[in-house]
């Protein structure tokens, strides 16, 4: 049997003096992307380095530090010296190793902009910052760190759910599956108190790096699996970029879950109503199969536990072919072993024709406990650009559901509303024609959602200031129209509450 040697890893003690070295080289993701240029910047994303190699041919301290961290390349010590004044504690406490007239990195440092501005970085694996398990320059061979343990950075998943988090000042927080640590460093900013959990001890060492150079407080690490580790508590937030690849073998501790099929993903979210306070939030991303003769959106559904709002958005479909290898590349299996790669595959197909998984689907799921016995519930396909950060979008779409909930036909004409802020209004027709075909109002905001309306939706929503209740709006909207104000008060209530869910009208607060 063949033993893994696994490396000292740094210590936190000397973080808060790497950290004001760091700033005085100006290593920060605005530095960096001074440095490297869009195109550069672009590129170490894509794990690319050749662009970042070509700008950082002088001998700054900036550029020092690019070499060494992001790029992971060894640096001269004397050019590293001046990068670094305090060289000697960051090597004796594990963050660097020298090797003879050289200095190279022991783990990934890498500048992160926080919510507000702040300089922050993410501390994980050498080569895993970008690009999966094989991350920059491959596989992360010669770390002395069994694959299956490696501790990813910062990604497009983690950016994506940061940005989708709602970011309102809470008591509680908890990170499930914390990884190196970005969503316990996120939430360290609103939250009085953080937990952060993992099954990889390793990734709570790389959480409690990654907020120490921060210079974030470092949440309560548990280790443990899914919700095991908090017991009965309660947090205001749950957040989790769960390993949530479906996947025939628990072969990576960062992606696979181990369960089978989407077990995970549904375990989680069936449970995160027991572990929620009232008007909590839990947010995650997901994975979860279309499974032959069902509808995605009504077996989610169901996943949905009592007493929560949910809204579930399907931003990717892939065949399960396109699957099996956007999760094989991230592995290395396509470079590796050629016949492991086919072997591998087969299995995994073979394990989908077993359970007639058809394709999988990608997004997003936001739970509210509400205790509401009418839940809302909506499950959608939107693989259309939203905006970034949607955390405030998704607030006011939870909000407007508990405003619809409240109000029946003859409250909402009694209600007060305002046109969402860059609403726009297109008609659509035959050139010269006295009225367009169509009228379709468009948001540039949030989900960046288009709705068809008829001529009174269109001048509804074009006279909503706030100033006048629904019903006298539509009462003259009839008389300007020759209707009869009865009839048009019963058949408007649907189609103003469509415009509020929407997010094309917002109601006025009294």
């Amino acid at each position: 049997m063949a033993f893994v040697t696994t490396p000292r890893l740094p210590a936190p003690d000397s973080a808060a003096a790497l950290r004001d070295d760091l700033l005085a080289a100006d290593f920060t993701a605005d530095g960096c992307l001074d440095l490297l240029g869009a195109v550069g910047y672009a590129a170490l994303s894509r794990a690319e380095t050749v662009p970042a190699l070509r700008a950082t041919r002088g001998g700054s301290p900036l550029e020092t530090l690019v070499r060494l961290f992001l790029l992971q390349c060894p640096v001269p010590y004397g050019r590293a010296r001046v990068a670094l004044p305090g060289l000697e504690r960051y090597t004796a406490d594990g963050w660097l190793v020298r090797d003879g007239d050289e200095v190279r990195a022991a783990a990934d440092v890498r500048p992160y902009a926080g919510d507000g501005g702040e300089d922050w970085w993410i501390v994980s694996d050498l080569g895993c910052a970008v690009g999966g398990a094989g991350g920059i320059g491959g596989t992360p061979g010669g770390t002395g760190v069994d694959r299956a343990d490696l501790v990813l950075g910062v990604g497009g998943a983690s950016t994506t759910l940061a940005g989708l988090t709602v970011r309102d000042p809470v008591g509680s927080a908890l990170d499930l599956g914390t990884g190196s640590g970005v969503q316990a460093l996120h939430a360290s900013r609103h939250a009085t108190r953080v937990t952060a959990t993992d099954v990889n001890p390793r990734a709570l060492h790389f959480a409690r790096l990654t907020l120490a150079l921060s210079g974030a407080r470092t949440p309560d690490l548990r280790r443990g699996s899914l919700f095991e580790p908090v017991g009965d508590e309660r947090y205001d937030l749950v957040v989790s970029n769960p390993p949530f690849v479906i996947s025939p073998a628990g072969r990576f501790t960062y992606r696979d879950g181990g369960m089978g099929g989407d077990d995970l993903c549904r375990t989680l979210v069936e449970q995160a109503a027991d572990h929620l306070t009232e008007g909590g939030w839990c947010q995650l991303l997901a994975n979860w199969q279309h499974i032959e003769g069902q509808d995605w959106r009504e077996r989610l559904a169901q996943w949905v536990p009592r007493g929560c709002d949910a809204w579930i958005v399907q931003r990717e479909v892939q065949d399960v072919a396109q699957y099996a290898e956007l999760w094989l590349r991230d592995g290395g299996d396509h470079r590796d072993d050629p016949a492991a790669y086919a072997a591998r595959y087969d299995t995994w197909l073979d394990d989908f024709e077993r359970a007639k998984v058809g394709a999988v689907g990608f997004g997003w799921i936001t739970l509210r406990r509400t205790g509401s016995d009418r839940p809302a519930v909506t499950a959608e396909e939107w693989p259309h650009p939203v905006e970034q950060p949607l955390g405030p979008h998704i607030a006011g779409w939870f909000a407007r559901q508990d405003f619809l909930r409240r109000h029946d036909d003859a409250d909402l004409l009694d209600a007060r509303f305002t046109l969402a802020p860059d609403v726009a209004q297109e008609q659509v027709g035959v050139p010269g024609a006295e009225d367009p075909e169509h009228v379709v109002l468009r948001s540039g905001r949030g989900m960046r959602r288009a709705t068809e309306v008829d001529t009174v939706g269109a001048g509804f929503a074009g006279v909503c200031d706030g100033t006048l209740p629904a019903g006298r709006i539509v009462d003259a909207i009839a008389q300007l129209l020759g209707e009869d104000p009865v009839v048009l008060r019963d058949r408007t209530p649907a189609a103003i509450r469509t415009l509020v869910e929407q997010g094309f009208l917002e109601p006025v607060t009294p």
